[in-house]
């Protein structure tokens, strides 16, 4: 059912620290996620050739060309990224294209963009928002797809135990693993 190359683990990063990557063990997968400032590609290429030395998948996100191009481990497309013809940079295998969606067309869009996992999104209360689908409508709206899901949004260290109850095949965070730095390596 899984393919190999897909994690079950991800974690969003705005930073390129190299030292973190070291807390991490072969499970995860960073998501460079940075939309206010300038990509540096030399920072970049750095940082995924430390990642592959550690076997920590890496992927950056709504940059699809970037990705194909420093060949990284793959790429995440936004809910807001409409863009179907994302393929046209190239095809290489192992290449994990994820994406994320927060209701029932918008997973169908990702279908169409042919993501291999879809980020549902809020579980939970989050920073930017109170909107949240909580457990019963996060496993209603699982049904709507063969994709494999992915848990986005609120996860912390009073509400990890609920995602026992909920159809998903994987979780991402963000403040969930700054928050509890030894959970990286277990």
């Amino acid at each position: 059912m899984h393919n190999k190359n897909l994690q079950n683990i991800y974690h969003f990063i705005d930073n390129l620290n190299i030292r973190n990557i070291f807390d991490y063990n072969k499970n995860f997968c960073l998501i460079y996620r940075n939309y206010k400032s300038k990509i540096n590609k030399k920072k970049l290429i750095k940082y995924k050739k430390a990642c592959k030395k550690l076997g920590v998948k890496f992927i950056i996100s709504n940059n699809l060309k970037l990705a194909f191009k420093l060949r990284l481990d793959g790429a995440y497309i936004p809910s807001f990224n409409k863009e179907l013809n994302h393929r046209k940079f190239g095809n290489f295998q192992n290449f994990i294209l994820i994406g994320s969606a927060h209701s029932i067309s918008e997973i169908r869009h990702k279908e169409k963009q042919k993501v291999e996992q879809i980020f549902l999104a809020p579980l939970f209360k989050t920073k930017k928002s109170n909107k949240t689908l909580d457990v019963l409508k996060f496993n209603n709206l699982t049904k709507f797809t063969k994709k494999p899901i992915i848990a986005l949004g609120g996860i912390n260290k009073s509400n990890i135990k609920k995602l026992k109850l909920i159809n998903i095949d994987g979780f991402a965070g963000i403040r969930y693993f700054e928050n509890n730095k030894n959970v990286k390596k277990t």
